[in-house]
């Protein structure tokens, strides 16, 4: 008789792990009820919140301000002359050219008069939901620290994405599903790849959790073909043995911890994911409104719309990201703006119409921003470089105010002078309206007790003119 001996949990891990789902198989005939979980963060809840979900539509490269949301009419005047407002910080300071004013119109939309580019006339058909900030700034002019610090308020690599950092105060409400979902673009990954939601210092389990478009929206949920049920559960319980007896003798590997828990939840998502995904069951009008017969917006609008059925079913945070940076159009600014436009206007504006009458709206967060914007002069012929001292974003529901135009900048567009919102600010407000208060939400961290916005060295302080 063969002589059977126990593999190590090293080589077991590699003969039978392919299957993520797969470990926690065992326990999907056991899943606990739906429930909100308490997370270590919980302490940092203090206020009552106005929001309980987000989705962030997240701009790689710098949306240009004064092209899009912030009318100039001081740079039609001097289009193609020297720029006279003063010295300006330019990244690529040999390519400075003459003033260059924006190639389309601005007009006024909803009650509120809001004043948006026409490349955006279904933002505009929105524009009595959201709350137009035009006075942000930020502290970075590189893409890659300028989108760590709008994604984790700080410019290190690795550190926990806000995302991360809700996700550890508030935890999930659907344990079926990730508390933190990340709509990735098919078409890759964005500037600074996983960096954009990872957990860093937090423990590992609270970083995003990307799905991907098509078929098979999460890696190896499903069990490998061909592997008979019972063979399964067999294997996966040893495995889990063996991962949880390592988890003991190693407490500290929070990564660890991490896999055992998501092996668990990917147990439960196997059944919930594809439900949750299945767009067969909207209506022909709510896939028009997202733009899924046009084939400029209908992959935007997919994801979109994927979104706020997650929400719908009670993910915490979602985010969507694009392809590369798309919006950083140092060349062909113009041509770029309207292909970007046809591609993500509808869907965005969809989002926010579906939410609101879904009833989604008020306790949901929709955030549109890039890390930066885009200055008023050109670079080259046709083209903007990066600008930190002034950008735009909007805001909806979450207790945001509707139709508010939020701050001002200087007469060309090119930095923040009235009501100005860092990106430190944008957080701490973010967190405010979601019950948390910022000071609070902590972690030991090289000896010390970090978060988000450190508001101590940032001085971040809760906007509260942008809340209701």
């Amino acid at each position: 008789m063969t002589n059977w001996q126990s593999p190590t949990r090293r080589a077991f891990l590699g003969h039978y792990a392919g299957g993520l789902g797969g470990l926690a198989f065992a326990h999907l005939l056991s899943s606990a009820a739906h429930s909100e979980t308490r997370t270590p963060g919980w302490s940092a809840v203090t206020g009552r919140p106005r929001a309980k979900a987000v989705i962030c539509l997240f701009q790689h490269g710098g949306p240009s301000q004064m092209d899009l949301f912030d009318p100039k009419p001081e740079l039609q005047k001097w289009h193609g002359k020297p720029y006279p407002g003063g010295n300006l910080e330019v990244h690529f300071e040999k390519q400075q050219g003459n003033v260059l004013g924006s190639p389309f119109k601005f007009s006024k939309h909803g009650k509120s008069g809001m004043e948006l580019c026409e490349l955006l006339p279904h933002t505009g058909q929105i524009a009595d939901d959201i709350c137009l900030v035009r006075s942000m700034n930020t502290e970075s002019v590189d893409h890659e620290s300028a989108l760590r610090l709008i994604h984790s308020g700080k410019f290190l690599a690795g550190m926990p994405a806000w995302g991360a950092w809700v996700n550890y105060a508030l935890g999930s409400m659907n344990e079926n599903l990730p508390a933190y979902v990340v709509l990735g673009d098919p078409g890759g990954l964005p500037v600074d790849g996983e960096r954009n939601w990872t957990a860093g210092f937090l423990p590992a389990v609270y970083q995003g959790t990307p799905f991907r478009s098509g078929p098979s929206p999460v890696l190896n949920l499903q069990s490998p073909s061909g592997t008979l049920p019972r063979a399964r559960r067999n294997q996966l319980a040893l495995l889990e043995e063996l991962n949880r007896d390592h988890l003991i003798r190693h407490p500290e590997n929070d990564e660890l911890a991490a896999r055992l828990a998501n092996f668990e939840t990917a147990a439960r998502m196997q059944t919930a994911v594809p439900g949750a995904l299945d767009l067969s069951e909207e209506t022909e009008a709510t896939r028009t409104l997202y733009g899924l017969d046009n084939p400029a917006s209908q992959e935007y609008g997919t994801r979109c719309l994927l979104a706020r059925r997650l929400i719908e079913r009670g993910v915490r945070f979602v985010q969507i990201f694009l392809n590369g940076q798309p919006w950083d159009t140092h060349s062909k600014n113009a041509e770029s703006l309207k292909g970007l436009c046809a591609r993500t206007d509808q869907p965005s504006a969809a989002l926010v119409q579906d939410l609101k009458q879904r009833g989604l709206l008020d306790d949901t967060i929709v955030l549109w921003t890039g890390e930066f914007g885009r200055l008023p002069v050109s670079q080259g012929a046709d083209g903007r470089d990066h600008n930190r001292k002034g950008f735009s974003l909007w805001l909806a529901g979450g207790g945001f105010k509707r139709g508010n135009v939020h701050g001002a900048t200087d007469e060309w567009g090119y930095s923040a002078i009235q009501d100005v919102v860092t990106v430190h600010d944008l957080h701490a407000t973010l967190l405010s309206s979601l019950g948390i208060d910022h000071h609070r939400l902590t972690h030991p961290h090289e000896g010390r007790e970090a978060s988000l916005t450190d508001a101590e060295v940032t001085h971040a302080r809760v906007a509260t003119e942008l809340l209701a």
